[in-house]
């Protein structure tokens, strides 16, 4: 039976490992900190630092790239459920 807290059945992945998350959206939105309160909930030891912001060609739309140090997949995929459910958030990977 797969241990809850690890998930190491149910990915590739072992844990913990640096993780990539990104997040994009319009610029005016204030993608970063959308991102930031969210990490705040799920990572906590990830620092606002982490964050590195690249806007668009034209300056419209912005990504927001930070990578965090994993502890389980059930972490990460409350991380991108609540990444795809904000409506402010076009798109997360």
């Amino acid at each position: 039976m797969a241990n809850p807290d690890t998930d190491q059945d149910e990915t590739l992945l072992r844990f913990p490992c640096d993780f990539p998350i990104k997040a994009m959206g319009r610029r005016e939105h204030g993608i970063e900190s959308i991102l930031g309160e969210i990490l705040e909930r799920h990572a906590p030891e990830t620092s606002a630092d982490a964050l590195r912001s690249r806007p668009s060609r034209n300056g419209n739309w912005v990504s927001v790239t930070v990578v965090i140090e994993a502890k389980s997949k059930r972490q990460l995929d409350a991380i991108y459920r609540e990444l795809s459910e904000h409506e402010l958030i076009t798109c997360a990977f």
